[in-house]
């Protein structure tokens, strides 16, 4: 991240990446900024994780094993409905085309990132999306 820090404080994150370096990376990155941060390696375990913790911003993976980050984000948005809040999410992929990007946003993803990841983009992203959080 860049030298003019960003305060995640009081943010909640969930993380999901079946790579597992990158969860470690992005949690403790977030975490040293003051965010309360959970990762998951798969949709399932984080679905397990949303019974118990209610994010702010989803940071997921578009490739998981056992489903896609789309499928993920669908399923988080009913929840949102049932709980009556709203879970902003940022798409992370080594997919490159334009293509990917559109069907990431028509999803319900309010941002997409390319893999490898851009650390003080992600950040950029994250601040700009608890922005939003806050007036929702």
């Amino acid at each position: 991240m860049d030298n003019k820090p960003i305060s995640f404080k009081g943010l909640r994150l969930l993380v999901v990446d079946d790579d597992l370096d990158t969860t470690k990376l992005l949690t403790i990155l977030f975490e040293l900024e003051g965010a309360e941060v959970m990762a998951a390696n798969s949709a399932e375990e984080a679905l397990e994780i949303l019974s118990c913790f209610q994010p702010d911003v989803l940071i997921s993976d578009i490739c998981l094993p056992d489903e896609d980050g789309y499928s993920l984000l669908r399923k988080i948005k009913k929840l949102d409905i049932e709980r009556g809040r709203i879970t902003r999410a940022i798409a992370l992929s080594a997919y490159v085309m334009d293509e990917d990007r559109q069907y990431a946003y028509l999803a319900g993803y309010q941002n997409y990132l390319h893999k490898p990841i851009n650390l003080d983009e992600l950040a950029k992203a994250v601040h700009d999306l608890a922005q939003l959080q806050q007036y929702a």
